[in-house]
């Protein structure tokens, strides 16, 4: 979420941004209601300050009158002008009554609005509307020469019996996969591979959450109230399937003040994932790219502002060291404006080499999201000892993608007899050195 004072102070660089994402949302009614709230809370703090006053004189008016009568002096006139006051006080906390239960439903509108401006782009996030105008950062590795032609990964697990898409489809529906044998030890052996990775070599302390998530938690990160028609909601509870691990591990510290000697803090988390994917169709539902439930290890930092975008990098080479771990051809991509997602200030994508598209897929997006999320999840630190509490940065990251890691497995590795090489370094997780039928 953004500050309601960042958008009044720099409301042509958050236009721009909207604009440059090819979004069209008018700011106006946003600033007129936070006009509206200024305007009330400032006679509220009048009104206050008069009542205040009018008790201090009560207050000496009172003491006036009981020393009148000590004296034996008459009271009475300062009687009169105490109850003048206390009526008029009275008065006054009437209306401030009142303009507080007008400010209360504003503050919610203001609220549900401010919730569907996306976050602002890093000035160094390329910009254009779509995918075309990403920029290609880095590549990695040789892409696979064969002397035969390649299949796609649905062809060889149906061939070796090892993925099984329409028995799937008979127990859940369309784009859900049965793995059988190997593949099903292969889908196991990655996702321990991954988080080994992650945690004895790159320092990330492994958590494993609830996959059921709230409708708070998926406030906080940016889900709700944009992407609910992707999600899988419970339908007797305020429950939702986990789009993704960054759900949970984000929402740990929400409402939280760390110390800044706790930062970064630096998570891995396997999760199985469940997304509806509306908007995927044709070739791209084929196999295990676009899966209604695929299994996802992701990389989640909270940092302080100054060292975000460092540690955004580092994020992005951690997750890079799997491909490489596994020798797959990839390479990184920074997103355009117009591909980022709503929450993101930069992402970078990891594209995985396909023999069957003849291109590169998405397997991993890094995103910085500096205190967008943190702010909605009001996740604060502390500077130094005794300082004014500040917003985090939050960052995340796929370290990877299982399913699709698999398909990239088996149609890089595939030899000419159909079966599947497997990569080094899985060896020993898997204990064979070939992926073929059972």
């Amino acid at each position: 979420m953004l500050d309601i004072k960042f958008i009044r102070q720099n409301r042509s660089l958050v236009e721009k941004s909207i604009k440059d994402r090819g979004l069209e949302i008018n700011l106006s009614p946003i600033l007129e209601l936070s006009d509206n709230r200024r305007r009330l809370l400032a006679e509220i703090e009048n009104l206050r300050a008069v009542r205040n006053k009018n008790s201090e004189q009560i207050g000496k008016l009172m003491r006036q009158a009981s020393k009148a009568k000590k004296e034996g002096s008459s009271a009475s006139q300062f009687q009169s002008e105490i109850e003048e006051l206390k009526t008029a006080t009275s008065k006054i906390g009437n209306q401030i009554d009142s303009l507080a239960s007008q400010i209360k439903p504003i503050e919610e509108k203001l609220h549900q609005l401010l919730l569907t401006i996306p976050n602002v782009a890093n000035s160094s996030v390329p910009v254009g509307p779509d995918e075309t105008y990403n920029q290609e950062v880095r590549s990695w590795g040789e892409k696979r020469r064969f002397n035969f032609k390649p299949k796609p990964h649905w062809d060889l697990g149906k061939e070796l019996g090892i993925l099984d898409f329409a028995r799937a489809g008979k127990i859940a529906g369309a784009r859900f996969t049965l793995y059988l044998g190997k593949a099903a030890k292969l889908e196991r052996a990655l996702i321990n591979f991954m988080l080994d990775l992650h945690t004895n070599s790159h320092g990330y302390k492994e958590v494993f959450p609830p996959i059921l998530i709230n409708t708070a938690s998926l406030t906080s990160t940016g889900q709700l109230p944009k992407l609910e028609e992707d999600m899988f909601k419970c339908r007797d509870d305020d429950l939702y399937l986990a789009p993704t691990a960054e759900v949970p591990v984000t929402n740990i510290h929400r409402d939280e003040i760390l110390n800044v000697e706790e930062l970064p803090i630096k998570y891995a988390a396997y999760t199985p994932c469940f997304r509806r994917e509306a908007g995927a169709h044709g070739r791209e539902t084929r196999g295990l790219i676009r899966q209604h439930q695929f299994n996802k290890v992701e990389l989640v930092k909270i940092t302080t502002p100054e060292t975000s975008y460092e540690e955004h990098e580092k994020l992005t080479v951690d997750a890079e060291k799997v491909l490489q771990e596994l020798d797959l051809p990839y390479r990184v991509v920074s997103l355009a404006t117009g591909d980022l997602s709503f929450a993101a200030a930069k992402c970078y994508d990891i594209e995985v080499w396909m023999p069957s598209y003849q291109g590169y897929k998405e397997i991993s997006s890094c995103s910085n999201f500096e205190d967008f999320q943190a702010r909605r999840a009001n996740i604060r630190y502390r500077p130094a000892a005794g300082s004014k509490p500040e917003f985090v940065h939050t960052l995340n990251g796929s370290g990877l993608a299982v399913g699709r890691t698999v398909a990239a497995i088996m149609e890089n590795y595939q030899q000419a007899d159909g079966t599947i090489q497997t990569p080094k370094a899985l060896l020993r997780y898997l204990g064979f050195s070939k992926i073929d039928s059972d």
